[in-house]
């Protein structure tokens, strides 16, 4: 594990505009972050909440389910054998080939694919479930998130289900974020890739709806300090402290019954929606 300012977030350029990086630069990030191979506490947690979360949602014995993009999958053990419990094929998804090769690599069983999910290389109706787990929060346009979202109901079976999830807005730092320009998340390394727009709880509810889905539940998720938990992993990892780190493993998912509390949209990073596909 690399110290708290890792290598990947020093080198990345912010794309022109400010938001959502062509193929090139996606291919950057995935390369530069599995080299350095930061944060991987943090990625342990993060992993076992959106494991949780497909768990609570997903239903077993499906025939296929798609995940839009594979970034989780490339760096870390990422959700491929939780997907493969419930469903007998996996298939996935991701603008940057050097991500679907890593995937690959780890999940051999992965049946993936370099593609853009605003136009997916699949049949209609071929998916009893798609997860999309803060894949549309980097585009750069809202008229992008309702396109991908007509992309994925086509490819999804009616009464099939969609586990998305978007950038959380309510949550004080993610509004910082959207505040601030991105050449300044960029030089200050506060973001190691580009970071588009989100939509607001009922906006994104009507956006789904919109798209030919039904809303079936909506919650905030992922509410552990982000920044907290990697800068203590680092530095469990550079004194090589692994005691600590397991600790601290069991220690995180306490935040995650923040979900339950009045305040879960503060706090939670994340909005998470499962929807049906309609007639």
């Amino acid at each position: 594990m690399q110290r708290p300012h890792s290598a990947p977030q020093q080198k990345f350029t912010a794309p022109r505009g400010g938001v959502a990086a062509d193929v090139h630069q996606w291919n950057s990030v995935g390369e530069e972050w599995a080299a350095g191979s930061p944060q991987m506490l943090w990625r342990r947690h993060s992993d076992w909440a959106w494991a949780s979360l497909v768990s609570r949602w997903m239903p077993k014995g499906g025939r296929a389910v798609l995940k839009t993009d594979l970034f989780d999958e490339a760096i870390s053990e990422g959700l491929f054998a939780p997907l493969h419990d419930r469903s007998a094929e996996v298939h996935g998804v991701d603008i940057a080939a050097s991500t679907v090769q890593a995937a690959q690599r780890r999940h051999p069983g992965l049946k993936a694919q370099v593609a853009d999910i605003k136009a997916l290389p699949y049949p209609d109706g071929m998916f009893d479930t798609v997860v999309s787990l803060s894949t549309l929060d980097h585009f750069a346009e809202r008229s992008e998130i309702d396109q991908s979202l007509r992309e994925i109901r086509r490819v999804t079976a009616t009464g099939g289900k969609l586990l998305l999830t978007l950038d959380n807005p309510m949550n004080p730092k993610i509004a910082l974020r959207g505040a601030l320009p991105q050449w300044i998340l960029f030089q200050a390394g506060l973001v190691p890739y580009p970071c588009g727009v989100t939509l607001p709880r009922d906006a994104l509810v009507a956006a789904i709806e919109s798209a030919g889905f039904r809303v079936i539940e909506v919650t905030a998720i992922l509410h552990c300090p982000r920044v907290l938990a990697i800068r203590l992993g680092a530095i469990f990892a550079a004194l090589s402290l692994p005691r600590c780190e397991r600790a601290l493993l069991r220690v995180l998912p306490w935040f995650e019954t923040l979900e339950r509390w009045p305040t879960r949209w503060r706090t939670g990073h994340f909005t998470a929606v499962l929807a049906e596909a309609r007639d």
